[in-house]
């Protein structure tokens, strides 16, 4: 598969982790893009992304952020956004403003609504407010089947190869990660519809070099 070429300015510093799907969403783009970027880990199992070095970058404690040009981004979908603005070939989103807005909303709903409720932050502390494994788990995975749904009624009616149409973009971004945790708590099976997508998106080599096995810190 090609590697990605580098931008012209300073390379990029990605910090994440391999099993991070807000990283996931990020490595993609930059794959899409072919970008090159260093990659430093975060363990986030052990608490590394709290560590004091890495809060004096991303105060929030969370990944991933991407230092590029002596600024620190934060927040996957304004990665994702500023990557799309800066390098615009091939891009994420489409031209017009009701069809952008389209995939904006589509890929909101796991960005904002499914993946928050159902990350490890909030997992831990509902683990410490008492509840079983066996009930955080099916958290997990009621979050993640509604939403799921609630994302394949916001695809075009005409389905496409990809969630938007022919080309990959920001909804397939986030889409692609958010299966991954999917299978991780049990969740039903895709629809068809989704599962034709997955399949598609994974049969790029842009996708398969961002896959979590694939990075440097994987386990």
């Amino acid at each position: 598969m090609p590697e990605p070429v580098a931008s012209a300015a300073a390379r990029m510093i990605l910090h994440g982790y391999f099993r991070s799907t807000a990283t996931y969403r990020v490595r993609l783009a930059l794959s899409l893009k072919r970008l090159g970027y260093d990659n430093v880990s975060h363990h986030l199992r052990k608490n590394e992304q709290r560590s004091p070095g890495y809060l004096a970058i991303n105060p929030q404690g969370l990944v991933p952020a991407l230092e590029v040009g002596g600024q620190v981004l934060t927040q996957s979908l304004a990665i994702c956004e500023y990557l799309d603005e800066t390098c615009p070939s091939p891009p994420l989103l489409p031209g017009d403003p009701i069809d952008r807005a389209q995939v904006r909303a589509a890929a909101q709903v796991i960005a904002c609504d499914i993946h928050p409720i159902q990350n490890l932050k909030i997992l831990d502390r509902l683990h410490q407010n008492g509840l079983s494994k066996e009930a955080v788990t099916a958290w997990a995975r009621t979050t993640i089947e509604e939403g799921l749904e609630a994302f394949e009624a916001l695809l075009p009616e005409t389905p496409g190869r990809f969630c938007f149409g022919d080309a990959p973009g920001l909804a397939d971004i986030c889409l692609v990660p958010q299966l991954v945790n999917a299978r991780r708590f049990g969740a039903a099976a895709p629809s068809p519809r989704i599962a034709s997508i997955e399949t598609n998106c994974l049969a790029l080599a842009e996708f398969q070099r961002a896959t979590p096995e694939n990075q440097p810190d994987a386990e």
